[in-house]
C-alpha cells in the first residue's frame, strides 16, 4: 500500500512538473540578427535542422540553394543536401510565390518543423538565407528559435561609397567587401575610380598623386601603375556580386577631382582653375571623355554590366557664370550619354552650388545628395530627382584626416539617423524621392600609411549600423549597447575574415612550439588587439630574411633597408630601431592595435610605432613619404600649415613561415595585450 501511495506521490510530482513547465513556457523572443527583423511572431521551442534544403522553382531558386548550403558549411562546417521539393519536418524550405506585399526585397521566414522562407522574387529568398545563416551561427547546435517574421526593407538602396581613386584597393578585398554588404543586406558598392591627393603638399601639379583604376585600351598609359583592375577582373567581380545581389556603381569623376586624366592629357587641363579640373572650354576634353566612357559602355559584354553608371560632377569651380552654365551643359551632356547606353546615370549633388539657367536632365537621374551648400535636396526633388543621401557631416569616413570621422558615430547614427535625414533637412520617412542611404570612405590623403585593412575596420561597424538604419529605419528594438556587442559575435561574411578575429572567448589563438623555415601555420593573420610572441636564437640574416608572411604583410626578422626588425603591407615598409643580436637567444613580442604596433624585448619595451606627423615638402627636397622615414628631416615647407598623419599600423601576418636560419620556439598568438 505505501509502495503504491509513494509511485502515485511520484507520478504527481511527473505530472506537476510538466505542467509548470508548459505553463511556464514562453513564446521565443525576437532573435538578433542584423538587419534587426521588421516584425516577429515568436513559437515555443527550437528548430533543428535535418540536413536539408528543399527548393522548388527556376535555376536562380536552385543557384541560391546551392549558394546557402555552401555558406552554412563555411559558417558551421554543417553540409546540407540541396534537394527538390516542399520538404519534410526539418527541412529549410525556400519558396517564390507571387505576393505584392513582400515588394522585390521582402520575405516572410516561418520556422516550426519546417524553416520555410517565402518571398515574391529570387532576391527576396535570398535576403532569407542570410537571416537564416546569422541565426544558425549564434548557435553551437545550428538549432534556430521557431517564431514568424514578415521582413520588408524601408528603403531600397543601401550603400557603401569606396574611394579606390586615391589608394588602390585590390580587386580580392572588392570580393570579400561585395560578401561582407551581402551578408548585411546592403546592396549597392559604389567604386570611386579615379581622383587625385590633395595638392597642399607640393606647389606642382605634375608631383601629385592621381590615379585611374581601370584597364585602359583606348588611352593606354592612363591606368595606374601603383595598382589596377583589369576589365576582366573588374567584370568578374561585378558577376560575383550580382549573385550576391548587390549592385556595382562605378564612377568615373569628372569635370573636378580629374588629375588622372590632365596627367596623361595635359592640354585638357584647367590652367585658371587648376589641373584637377578639366577645361570645359576645349573640344579635345569631351572626345577624350566621350572615348573614355565608351571604352567600358560601349559593345555586346560592356565592363560596366550593371545598371547604373556615376559621372561625379562635384566640386568644380563656380567663380564665373559662363563657367557654371557650362558646368550645367557638361553634365546634361554626360548624363545622356550614359543613358544613350541604356544605363541610369548618378551623380554628385552640385546644381545649387551651380545654380544657372542652362536645363539639366533630372528625369530618371539619380544625385548623390552629400553637401546642402552643393545640393539643397528640397530643391533637387522639386526639381524631379531622385536622391541617396549621404550628407558628408554624418556618413563621411576620412581615415586618419582631422576632419570629418575617423570612425563613424555609429551610437548617433543608430540611434537618432535615417536616410529620411540629409544634413540639416529631414524628409518623411519612406519619401519615395529617396532611394536610400550610403556611407563613404575617402583617402585624401594619399601616402599617409593607412592600409586596406585599417579601412575595413572602420567600414565594416559602419556597414553593419547603416544595415540597420537602411532596412530597418526607426522599427528598432534594440538598444545601441545591446546591438554593439552582439554584432561582435555575427561572422563578417561566410568565409571572410578581413579583421582577423576570432571571436571574444577565444584568447589564446596559436601556439607553436617550434616554427621551421617554410611552414604553413594554420590561420592567416591576426587583427587589433592582439600579441605575438616568440624566442628566438638569433642567426645573422640576411636583409628581407621574413619571419612571416601573409597575402596583405611582411614581418621581417631583417627588414630589406636596414636590417632591422620591421614589417611591410600597402607599399609601405615600417622599421623598428632594433636588430637581432647575433649569437643570443630573446624573447620578442609585438602588439598592435588600431593606432600603432610595439616592440617588447624580453618584457622590455623598445619602441611604439604610433602616428607621426608629416609636412609638406617644398618638391627640390628628398624626403621619402611613401616608406614612412623613421625621424622625418624638418624640410622648407611649401604650406606650414600642411601635415598628414602617417600610421604605422600592423595586422600581423602568420600564414606561411619565411627562410629564416635563426631557430623561433614558443611561439604564442594571444587575442588581447598579454606579456
Amino acid at each position: 500500500m505505501r509502495t503504491f501511495r509513494n509511485a502515485g506521490k511520484y507520478l504527481f510530482c511527473i505530472l506537476l512538473a510538466m505542467w509548470t513547465a508548459t505553463s511556464s513556457a514562453e513564446p521565443n523572443r525576437k532573435p538578433f540578427v542584423i538587419p534587426e527583423l521588421k516584425s516577429w511572431t515568436g513559437a515555443e521551442g527550437m528548430f533543428t535542422p535535418s540536413g536539408r534544403i528543399a527548393v522548388k522553382g527556376d535555376k536562380e531558386m536552385t543557384r541560391i540553394a546551392d549558394a546557402f548550403a555552401q555558406d552554412y558549411h563555411a559558417l558551421t562546417g554543417k553540409t546540407l543536401k540541396v534537394v527538390k521539393g516542399s520538404g519534410k519536418a526539418g527541412d529549410f524550405v525556400l519558396v517564390k510565390k507571387n505576393d505584392k506585399t513582400l515588394g522585390e526585397e521582402g520575405y516572410r521566414m516561418d520556422i516550426g518543423e519546417k524553416a520555410v522562407i517565402t518571398a515574391a522574387t529570387a532576391k527576396g529568398v535570398y535576403w532569407g538565407t542570410r537571416t537564416l545563416l546569422q541565426l544558425s551561427e549564434q548557435h553551437a547546435s545550428q538549432a534556430i528559435p521557431k517564431g514568424r517574421a514578415v521582413d520588408v526593407p524601408e528603403y531600397s538602396l543601401r550603400g557603401f561609397m569606396i574611394d579606390c581613386g586615391r589608394k588602390y584597393i585590390p580587386i580580392s578585398y572588392i570580393r570579400n567587401l561585395v560578401k561582407i554588404m551581402s551578408y548585411y543586406k546592403m546592396n549597392t558598392l559604389q567604386l570611386h575610380l579615379n581622383d587625385n591627393s590633395f595638392p597642399q603638399f607640393y606647389s606642382d601639379w605634375s608631383k601629385v598623386q592621381a590615379a585611374f583604376r581601370l584597364q585602359s585600351d583606348t588611352y593606354p598609359g592612363l591606368t595606374a601603375k601603383d595598382g589596377s583592375y583589369t576589365k576582366q577582373e573588374f567584370i568578374d567581380m561585378q558577376i560575383l556580386a550580382e549573385h550576391n545581389y548587390v549592385e556595382v556603381i562605378p564612377e568615373i569623376d569628372v569635370p573636378a577631382h580629374s588629375l588622372a586624366f590632365t596627367h596623361y592629357k595635359p592640354e585638357i587641363g584647367s590652367k585658371e582653375y587648376g589641373m584637377d579640373h578639366l577645361d570645359l572650354f576645349n573640344p579635345e576634353t569631351y572626345k577624350f571623355l566621350d572615348g573614355l566612357f565608351a571604352e567600358y559602355l560601349g559593345g555586346n559584354n560592356p565592363v560596366f554590366r550593371g545598371k547604373r553608371v556615376h559621372i561625379g560632377t562635384d566640386e568644380y569651380s563656380n567663380a564665373k557664370k559662363e563657367v557654371v552654365e557650362k558646368f550645367r551643359e557638361f553634365t546634361d551632356r554626360y548624363i545622356r550619354l550614359v543613358e544613350g547606353y541604356g544605363k541610369q546615370a548618378v551623380c554628385w549633388g552640385a546644381l545649387t552650388h551651380a545654380a544657372g539657367d542652362t536645363p539639366v536632365k533630372s528625369d530618371n537621374v539619380i544625385m548623390s545628395c552629400w553637401y546642402n551648400g552643393y545640393a539643397d535636396p528640397v530643391e533637387m526633388k522639386k526639381q524631379g530627382y531622385k536622391l541617396i543621401s549621404i550628407p558628408d557631416g554624418l556618413v563621411y569616413i576620412v581615415p586618419a584626416a582631422g576632419y570629418y570621422y575617423d570612425y563613424l558615430n555609429c551610437q548617433y547614427l543608430y540611434e537618432n539617423w535615417t536616410p529620411a535625414t540629409i544634413g540639416n533637412r529631414t524628409f518623411d520617412e519612406q519619401d519615395p524621392a529617396i532611394l536610400g542611404g550610403m556611407f563613404a570612405v575617402w583617402n585624401d590623403h594619399s601616402g599617409n600609411g593607412i592600409s586596406v585593412k585599417d579601412i575595413h575596420h572602420r567600414a565594416y561597424p559602419a556597414i553593419q549600423t547603416l544595415a540597420v538604419k537602411c532596412w530597418s529605419g526607426r522599427n528598432t528594438t534594440v538598444p545601441y549597447e545591446e546591438f554593439n556587442t552582439r554584432r561582435l559575435l555575427l561572422s563578417e561574411a561566410p568565409g571572410v575574415n578581413e579583421l582577423g578575429t576570432y571571436g571574444p572567448d577565444k584568447k589564446e589563438v596559436l601556439a607553436c612550439a617550434e616554427v621551421s623555415p617554410g611552414m604553413d601555420m594554420p590561420c592567416k593573420e591576426i587583427g587589433y588587439n592582439y600579441s605575438v610572441s616568440f624566442t628566438i636564437d638569433a642567426k645573422n640574416e640576411a636583409k628581407g630574411t621574413e619571419l612571416f608572411r601573409s597575402s596583405n604583410a611582411v614581418f621581417y626578422l631583417s627588414d630589406p633597408r636596414n636590417g632591422q626588425l620591421g614589417f611591410a603591407r600597402d607599399g609601405y615598409l615600417n622599421t623598428f630601431n632594433y636588430r637581432l643580436p647575433e649569437g643570443r637567444k630573446v624573447t620578442i613580442t609585438i602588439q598592435g592595435d588600431n593606432r600603432k604596433t610595439e616592440l617588447f624585448v624580453d618584457g622590455k619595451k623598445i619602441q611604439s610605432l604610433e602616428p607621426l606627423t608629416l609636412y609638406a615638402v617644398h618638391e627640390s627636397d628628398k624626403v621619402d613619404f611613401f616608406y614612412g622615414v623613421e625621424h622625418p628631416q624638418k624640410p622648407e615647407l611649401y604650406n606650414p600649415r600642411a601635415r598628414m598623419n602617417y600610421q604605422r599600423t600592423l595586422v600581423f601576418p602568420l600564414e606561411k613561415a619565411g627562410d629564416f636560419k635563426s631557430t623561433v620556439t614558443d611561439l604564442k598568438v594571444y587575442n588581447y595585450f598579454k606579456l
